[in-house]
């Protein structure tokens, strides 16, 4: 059973599977080596890209995401603006202190990171680092990511992650949560608290739904008011500060009761936008589905009743349960679904957290889920 807190997760744009497991995969490598004794030992890191990570790695920034983490940066506590300085410098001496500042080592710009048109045998997303003292090759690894930030080193592929704790009710299917919820008299957003508060305290719950809303709500806040052109080759304008201000003006004299989903788009394209720059993000469960979760808990804040702690605490439980069980038993990954799968999952997982909220019962919320998942099956 996966939990919420791993469903989301806090971290960069533009890409879960192509930046923010690339960047847990670098720092794990460097932690590795710490580990072991071995880090200041190494005179040299090389990096190869196999696949998916590969073909569209430059528009992913795959590259400055393994580069970051072999520097000692998580994805959601890295200085997003110190990111295209320190490349530069990197680039430029061919050099890269790992682990934060704690060593150096040679990062040549010819061999350093290797993009691969072929596949690892494992997954379409497969990377290896090696770490090299002098031209001895000194140690190695195999990542895979797997989808919403999830990594998984060849070794461990395909095993089943074991809880070292026990989880009061635990299901493998919608059939056996609402069973669990019908059996014990809880709600979805209830049960799954109390499977939570089996592995974390009330307090690091609460903190981490809060962190989790605080980051979405910023993220809308500076996708609404940033203009300009995003990264890359197309010259994409920003669209969602517009459109924002459209609403705003038309907001006192329209009728049409349809209107709210214009400001839903909205939302949902404040995010997006921001995950296309490579700003702060929370995997929801991906980052290339990112926007629906955060702009339909803002609907509900916004035209139903102001969200508060214990509103966005069932949201986020209801919603990730359900995520859980896609992430389990078929796939958030856009790599092995397609990026309608993971665009599918999201807005299962949003009709599920609105039906908790507005009271839904356990069969209710499925149905919701069920429903919104069905609009993205063809």
């Amino acid at each position: 059973m996966i939990s919420v807190f791993d469903i989301y997760k806090i971290g960069v744009g533009p890409s879960s599977s192509h930046t923010v497991g690339p960047m847990k995969a670098g720092k794990e490598f460097i932690d590795d080596l710490r580990t072991m004794g071995k880090l200041r030992d190494i005179t040299k890191i090389t990096v190869d890209v196999y696949g998916s990570l590969s073909l569209t790695g430059k528009g992913h920034h795959t590259d400055i995401a393994i580069i970051m983490g072999l520097a000692g940066n998580s994805p959601e506590k890295v200085d997003i603006d110190s990111i295209p300085g320190f490349i530069a410098r990197v680039e430029e001496t061919e050099r890269l202190p790992v682990g934060m500042h704690c060593h150096t080592v040679s990062f040549p710009r010819e061999g350093g990171m290797n993009f691969h048109t072929t596949n690892l045998e494992l997954h379409e997303n497969g990377m290896q680092i090696h770490a090299w003292i002098d031209e001895e090759l000194a140690y190695s690894k195999t990542y895979y990511s797997i989808g919403g930030g999830f990594i998984v080193d060849e070794e461990n592929f395909g095993k089943e992650e074991i809880s070292a704790l026990k989880a009061p009710y635990e299901f493998n299917s919608a059939e056996e949560l609402v069973n669990l919820c019908k059996d014990n008299g809880l709600s979805i957003s209830t049960l799954v608290m109390a499977n939570e508060h089996a592995i974390h305290s009330d307090e690091e719950t609460r903190t981490y739904f809060a962190n989790i809303w605080r980051t979405m709500r910023e993220c809308m806040e500076r996708g609404m008011n940033t203009e300009g052109i995003l990264p890359g080759p197309l010259r994409v304008p920003r669209r969602a500060a517009a459109l924002r201000q459209q609403l705003i003006t038309s907001e006192k004299t329209t009728t049409d009761p349809m209107s709210v989903v214009d400001w839903v788009n909205m939302f949902a394209f404040a995010v997006n936008e921001e995950n296309a720059a490579g700003g702060r993000v929370v995997t929801a469960p991906t980052n290339g589905a990112c926007g629906i979760i955060p702009a339909v808990l803002a609907y509900y804040d916004k035209f139903i009743q102001t969200v508060t702690e214990k509103d966005y605490i069932r949201f986020f439980a209801a919603s990730g349960a359900i995520g859980g069980l896609y992430k389990q038993n078929a796939s958030i990954s856009g790599a092995e679904v397609g990026c309608q799968g993971e665009v599918g999952v999201a807005c299962s997982m949003a009709a599920a957290g609105l039906a908790e909220l507005m009271g839904g019962s356990p069969e209710q919320v499925c149905m919701a889920a069920e429903i919104a998942m069905e609009h993205n099956l063809a």
